[in-house]
């Protein structure tokens, strides 16, 4: 049996063993041909089009390092492509601004949003009971991003799993799309998360929408008892005076999670255009491709960060406090049945 076993057992021979290693060689070939390519592009970028002081015009001198990097940064107050009033636009420097005029951030993210919604409906058109490579890729992104997002909310957070997933996206592309070497060289583009005013309305849009669900869950009386919680003054003075202040506690809190949303997505995509057009501006070597491949892993880290924030926010206002009570007689009761048994095992 052993002769037989052996003679039945496929023999590997050299030659069909190599394409493995081949393989390795032909992929790291390619990430070095790519990192020489992003090298080449930016010598040929300073070569052809150097840098020149800010307010100036093309082929004045630029002297090193100082003029390199103040004409390669962005001030945090968005460029008005389309204005739609005759009032003189903020200036530059200014963090939040109120114009009415259509920004190159706000531009730059209807774009974003146009790409998401026609690849989403690319790839969903022609639904089929043996997807595609499209339909395939659209069920595979949207499944593992709805288990992750169940999987750290809870149960209770399916019904809201699109909400997450679209937040995640959208933030995700509005991160990535200021590495595209256009966006953020002319005026007319710039990455969306790296403008406040952006930030501010996604976190806001975040900020209705969970406290919305939080009154159409629990109703009116409901919601506010998480704040106002009145009732805890049938258990004495004492309890309802701690309860009241702990709700108001709460009550503030609410108020500070857009501003904790906005400028934490502000602050880290803003900082990541700062670094990078400082290191761009003085070394053209590993460097600057090397953050780049650092900013695409932090991009997609905050906008998994806004996005889980969401969903957690929204389970957090639908969990009323007859959900805790309720939890706590359950797991007494649980403690309960284990004793008699382990008094038994004694």
């Amino acid at each position: 049996m052993s002769s037989e076993r052996i003679a039945t057992e496929p023999v590997v021979s050299g030659d069909e063993a190599a394409p493995e290693p081949t393989r390795g060689r032909r992929l790291s070939g390619r990430w070095v041909a790519l990192i020489a390519g992003v090298i080449a592009l930016d010598i040929f970028a300073l070569v052809l089009f150097p840098p020149f002081p800010r307010g100036g015009q093309p082929g004045d001198p630029c002297a090193f390092p100082a003029c390199f990097i103040e004409s390669s940064l962005e001030f945090p107050a968005p460029h008005p492509v389309i204005t739609l009033t005759d009032a003189p636009a903020p200036g530059k420097d200014q963090l939040v601004t109120f114009y009415p005029a259509i920004s190159n951030t706000i531009l730059t993210m209807w774009i974003v949003m146009a790409l998401l919604l026609g690849g989403a409906f690319l790839m969903t058109r022609a639904m089929k009971l043996v997807p595609g490579r499209g339909q395939n890729l659209f069920e595979f992104v949207y499944e593992a991003l709805g288990d992750f997002g169940v999987g750290i909310a809870g149960p209770k957070a399916r019904p809201y799993v699109p909400v997450f997933i679209a937040f995640f996206l959208l933030v995700l592309f509005d991160n990535w799309i200021g590495l595209v070497p256009p966006v953020g060289r002319v005026p007319q583009l710039r990455a969306p998360s790296s403008d406040v005013n952006i930030t501010i309305g996604m976190a806001l849009i975040s900020f209705t929408f969970f406290h919305v669900e939080g009154f159409r869950r629990l109703g009116v009386r409901g919601y506010l008892g998480k704040f106002f919680p009145f009732g805890e003054f049938r258990k004495g003075i004492g309890a309802g005076i701690i309860g009241l202040f702990v709700g108001l506690i709460e009550l503030m809190l609410e108020f500070v999670k857009p501003v904790t949303l906005s400028m934490r997505l502000f602050g880290n995509i803003y900082g990541g255009e700062v670094a990078l057009g400082v290191m761009t501006s003085l070394t053209i070597a590993f460097i600057p491709v090397a953050l780049i491949g650092l900013e695409v892993m932090l991009n997609a880290i905050q906008a998994l960060i806004f996005s889980v924030l969401t969903l957690i926010f929204i389970t957090l206002a639908i969990e009323g406090h007859h959900d805790e009570e309720e939890h706590a007689p359950a797991e007494a009761a649980g403690h309960a049945e284990h004793a008699p048994a382990a008094a038994v095992a004694a």
